[in-house]
């Protein structure tokens, strides 16, 4: 199908056409293209963009929104997350896993990095609606004498991969998942990194959240967590660490050194009173920095362009300055530096050539009168009621409040019913 957005505002680019053909941007430019068109889009007062990207996050967690609040993490984790999660089941996964890309789509998210179990649900979820992901079961092992390769949570994630890697056209992406360091034993660490090294593959995990988890593996290993996985080989693989909160100038070289890819979740690591990750070190050594939710369990939003806000004068109100970071520094976050951190060098941007991954933004609405910079508009003015439109992959996914591939009343109405029956 081919499309032309009418001349507007576009991030990047300033006043101009855009046009898409199939799934990829075939042309940006101030004329207009003299050709066919088999949709023409009316952009008036519009804010063309990229579309955002979630690279940390737990879609299936959904249905514990606001379950487990006001507690620190690892309250949180063994008195409500964990025995709640010993009661999943596929049926649950696959609805929450609908409604957190429901709110994602909505909230102009055109890919999310997910890590959990049951996963086929959640790709099946993806291949349905339209979204793009990188997802993983997230292994976790504590027997020091176990056989990895016989582990049940290994074995899904080689069937998960086998089975998914690459579906979709492409748009579904299977990583490896090690949940963490102090979730599993140095076998399986080594076992892992050995099995991935060389594949088409990356993977996820979450890294120094807590400064309890931090220091607990230099007493117990007399290094920190990253050098941990540094010197078990899991770096040799392409690698994306969440939260990074209490991480060294030593941790961060070593992240730079193997061009890990570092999460920030700036609303997450608040609300549990884990700290605040340095943002600001880690863009001066050249760190790439992606943006994420985690989980709406301790979020309690799948909402990237709050993070996005969040992270900028969070980091203005750290180093006491207000111009330590550039708007347009904080907009790749979002964008091109979780593309990269997905390995979808084709994404991230609008570019001719490039996937049409195409959000629309209100800016006629009242919180973002008058303009002087979209950029400053999109990072500090505006929210995610403004999204209008998101397209993937050049599939108009969600058009002035109408989802095109899910129903949304049925998604809210199954999660609402779930809610019901599991906290009975």
């Amino acid at each position: 199908m081919k499309i032309l957005f009418e001349k507007t505002t576009v991030m990047g680019h300033g006043e101009c056409y855009v046009a898409v053909d199939g799934e990829r941007i075939s042309y940006i430019g101030q004329d207009r293209p003299n050709e066919e068109f088999d949709r023409i889009i009316d952009t008036r007062d519009k804010l063309i963009c990229p579309g955002l990207y979630n690279c940390h996050t737990h879609s299936a967690m959904q249905f514990l929104r606001g379950y487990g609040e006001d507690l620190p993490l690892d309250r949180w984790l063994n008195e409500k997350i964990f025995p709640a999660e010993d009661r999943l089941t596929k049926e649950i996964v696959y609805k929450s896993s609908m409604l957190a890309i429901a709110e994602m789509i909505r909230n102009g998210i055109c890919s999310f990095s997910d890590m959990y179990y049951f996963c086929d649900q959640t790709a099946e979820a993806v291949g349905k609606t339209g979204m793009k992901a990188n997802i993983c079961r997230s292994i976790v092992s504590f027997d020091p004498n176990m056989d990895p390769k016989e582990d049940s949570r290994f074995k899904e994630s080689k069937e998960l991969y086998d089975n998914y890697h690459n579906s979709f056209g492409g748009r579904l992406k299977v990583d490896f998942s090690l949940h963490a360091e102090y979730t599993n034993v140095e076998p399986m660490v080594r076992f892992c990194a050995d099995y991935v090294r060389g594949m088409d593959t990356s993977f996820q995990i979450h890294l120094s959240e807590t400064e309890n988890e931090h220091k607990g593996c230099i007493e117990k290993y007399n290094v920190t967590p990253t050098a941990f996985f540094e010197r078990n080989g899991i770096l040799d693989t392409p690698t994306t660490f969440a939260h990074c909160v209490w991480v060294s100038d030593e941790d961060m070289d070593i992240l730079k050194k193997h061009n890990a890819t570092v999460v920030h979740n700036p609303a997450s690591n608040l609300k549990l009173g884990s700290g605040v990750m340095p943002l600001s070190k880690m863009l001066k050594k050249g760190i790439n920095v992606a943006l994420g939710t985690d989980s709406s369990a301790s979020n309690n939003t799948l909402d990237i362009l709050k993070e996005l806000y969040l992270a900028a004068i969070l980091q203005k109100g750290i180093d006491r300055d207000p111009a330590s970071i550039k708007a347009e520094e904080y907009v790749k976050l979002a964008t091109v530096n979780g593309a990269k951190c997905q390995n979808r060098p084709d994404s991230g941007s609008i570019e001719v050539g490039n996937k049409a991954d195409i959000i629309m933004l209100d800016v006629d609405s009242v919180n973002n009168i008058p303009i002087f910079s979209p950029v400053y508009t999109l990072v500090y003015s505006a929210n995610s009621s403004n999204v209008c439109f998101n397209m993937v992959d050049g599939q108009i996914l969600y058009e002035n409040g109408e989802y095109t591939t899910l129903d949304e009343e049925k998604v809210k109405y199954e999660m609402k019913e779930l809610k019901k029956s599991f906290f009975a």
